[in-house]
């Protein structure tokens, strides 16, 4: 679904006035993150509207309580026209971020009802309110997106006479995986990043006869791994997305607690270390003794579960990707089946690339596109009175307002993620580029 979509339904005014606003932030960081925020706080700021910068996500929120009151300097800032000059073109994050997540026990509507599953959302509205905000502007991923919707599904459940703050959200993601936008503040950057450092890898690998497996961030969709390998001239470039074929098997597990067994669908581990060993020994054949194979870390969820036995999980349970480390299983795995294959030694280094990518300095484009959305933040809601919408833009930077409904799913509260689409142009690219350096 992208931002032009025509199935996208129009949101409705609510007619609320906003006089005072919030700005979070949460999750990880993004190149071009204070472009949005203070490209957001300045146009409420023009409009005569007080923002209030809240501190590291939603971790302050949800320690509020009434002997423990939000308190400014230590839980939220006030942002002023002084504070945001020259803070546009900046790295890091203005207000700090977090992955608190006040919505972690709420996975069905009915929770809602429920005032324990919902007391941290609960929490959350209490602490807002005590600020005097009239609405709250939600940046981060797709998880700050299903706290996003949750907090506005829990104010429906609140009496006809309750305060309601209106809420939009701004998405964030240098993975470029989000329903209902075309492509998000950050990832241009990231592609940047990432693929000078490919670059350097590959020039390194062709001083050395060295080969690198480059493990790419991209949590579920591999756009960031696509974009970078492309961007730098990678050798290959593997992802989710390529799960297919002989490249995916099922594999049955049994829980040892509950003797249940399950069937999950898992990569096929000789396939895939064969593939790249048969890229190896086709580029010596070109007098290439060297190269970068990218991998999406999202692969790792794919993992056979003899892989995963020590894995870890975050707050909002996912799989720590990272500490999985699926380079150096895979270089390991390579390596072995090379000497198998040939009785010969090749060098193989794995390598993690990411998290130097998220704080880097913006790109014009990212900057660009960060402040629309942070305009479009307060167009939404003061000029359009709008809740409950992602801000989106599509073409030439037009502004689209996509309402939550269209982009989570209702009866699990769960976001729906934006794969690359297999036999699409942009795929399609990286497998032309592989093969014209690669034969």
């Amino acid at each position: 679904m992208s931002a032009s979509d025509p199935s996208i339904p129009a949101p409705k005014a609510t007619g609320r006035a906003v006089k005072r606003v919030a700005i979070l932030f949460a999750g990880g960081p993004a190149p071009a993150a204070n472009a949005v925020i203070s490209t957001c706080a300045a146009s409420f700021l023009s409009k005569g509207v007080e923002v209030v910068g809240v501190l590291n996500g939603y971790s302050h929120l949800v320690e509020y309580a009434a002997d423990h009151p939000m308190r400014e300097g230590r839980d939220y800032v006030l942002l002023t026209a002084r504070k945001l000059r020259r803070t546009r073109n900046t790295r890091g994050i203005m207000i700090g971020t977090a992955r608190a997540n006040p919505g972690k026990d709420v996975a069905a509507p009915e929770h809602l009802k429920d005032a324990k599953r919902s007391a941290l959302l609960r929490t959350v509205y209490d602490a807002l309110c005590s600020l005097e905000v009239d609405a709250l502007v939600s940046i981060g991923g797709d998880d700050t997106l299903k706290t996003a919707n949750k907090l506005k599904l829990f104010q429906e459940s609140l009496p006809a006479d309750a305060k309601r703050i209106s809420i939009v959200h701004v998405p964030k993601t240098i993975d470029n995986d989000y329903r209902g936008i075309d492509f998000t503040f950050g990832y241009f950057t990231a592609v940047e990043f990432l693929a000078e450092e490919i670059r350097n890898l590959l020039a390194d690998g062709e001083a050395t006869r060295g080969f690198f497996i480059a493990e790419c961030m991209g949590r579920s969709a591999g756009w960031l791994a696509y974009g970078a390998a492309i961007a730098s001239e990678a050798s290959m470039v593997v992802s989710v997305e390529d799960l297919v074929g002989d490249l995916l098997t099922e594999e049955t597990v049994t829980d040892p607690k509950t003797k249940t067994s399950t069937t999950r669908k898992v990569m096929n581990m000789d396939v895939f270390i064969a593939k790249i060993v048969d890229l190896m020994l086709d580029r010596a054949k070109l007098g290439k003794e060297h190269g970068v194979v990218v991998l999406a870390e999202g692969l790792a969820s794919f993992l056979p579960s003899s892989h995963l036995e020590d894995a870890q999980f975050d707050e909002h349970g996912h799989l720590r990707l990272g500490a999985t480390n699926m380079a150096r299983l895979v270089a390991d795995l390579v390596g072995e089946a090379y000497r198998e294959k040939t009785g010969e030694k090749h060098r193989i280094t794995p390598v993690q690339l990411g998290y130097e990518a998220r704080c880097a300095l913006p790109v014009a484009f990212d900057v660009l596109l960060g402040s629309q959305l942070g305009v479009g933040a307060m167009r939404a809601l003061v000029e359009e009175q709008l809740d409950g919408v992602m801000i989106s833009t599509a073409g030439q930077l037009d502004l689209r307002y996509v309402p939550f409904e269209s982009l989570i799913d209702p009866k699990t509260l769960v976001t729906v993620v934006r794969f690359i689409s297999v036999g699409s142009d942009f795929q399609r690219l990286a497998r032309v580029l592989e093969a014209s350096q690669n034969h």
